[in-house]
């Protein structure tokens, strides 16, 4: 099959399949960024600029907001982005593309992001997960579900005392969120570091 054959087979994705891909997704900015991750992996024909380039800038500076150290420049860049993506695209999916990211946009969440707080506890970078001492039964339930080895702690024995509540080692947690179901106690919740730090809450040993 000769070069140019390739290069105009149909997509295997589609702008339906982008959609789906970020349909259970809550944070606007974590919707942002996996919507433009998946226009890039497969629909996105790269024949205009626009689209080509821009694309692969906004995700850029998405992820910098996502992570916590992006600023106004790059919430400015990607509406910059958006807007050009809207009036040069050459076809509905970069149009699309860039409406969703105006969709977003138009929302508090970016503001909220560059403040440090995911209203959604969704952007890893924002958020944390703690054992609430008081609650904890030392069941170690959720030690058996924490793939990573981030829960510290002894289950408790029969005609034994003295066992200090689990901990969750931060340098080690991926906030993969297995431990919260397994808990039956409800003794893990997820907060936001810029309020831990505000707050005090002491953290885990990072171990």
């Amino acid at each position: 099959m000769s070069e140019t054959a390739m290069k105009d087979e149909p997509p295997k994705k589609d702008m339906k399949d982008v959609l789906a891909a970020v349909e259970n997704l809550r944070c606007a900015l974590q919707r942002s960024q996996k919507f433009v991750e998946e226009f890039l992996s497969e629909p996105m024909c790269g024949k205009c600029h626009p689209c080509a380039l821009g694309s692969y800038e906004a995700l850029v500076r998405l992820k910098r907001i996502s992570a916590g150290v992006g600023n106004e420049r790059d919430v400015a860049a990607v509406g910059r982005i958006a807007d050009v993506m809207l009036e040069g695209s050459r076809c509905k999916k970069g149009k699309d593309t860039a409406r969703f990211l105006m969709d977003s946009l138009a929302t508090d969440t970016f503001s909220e992001h560059l403040a440090g707080v995911c209203r959604e506890r969704e952007c890893p970078n924002h958020i944390m997960y703690r054992v609430i001492p008081e609650k904890c039964v030392m069941c170690g339930l959720c030690k058996d579900a924490c793939k990573y080895n981030a829960v510290l702690g002894e289950k408790r024995t029969a005609f034994r005392a003295g066992y200090p509540p689990f901990e969750i080692r931060q340098k080690r947690c991926v906030k993969c969120g297995d431990c919260l179901p397994a808990c039956p106690y409800g003794a893990i919740e997820v907060i936001d570091i810029k309020a831990k730090a505000e707050v005090g809450v002491q953290t885990s040993p990072t171990r």
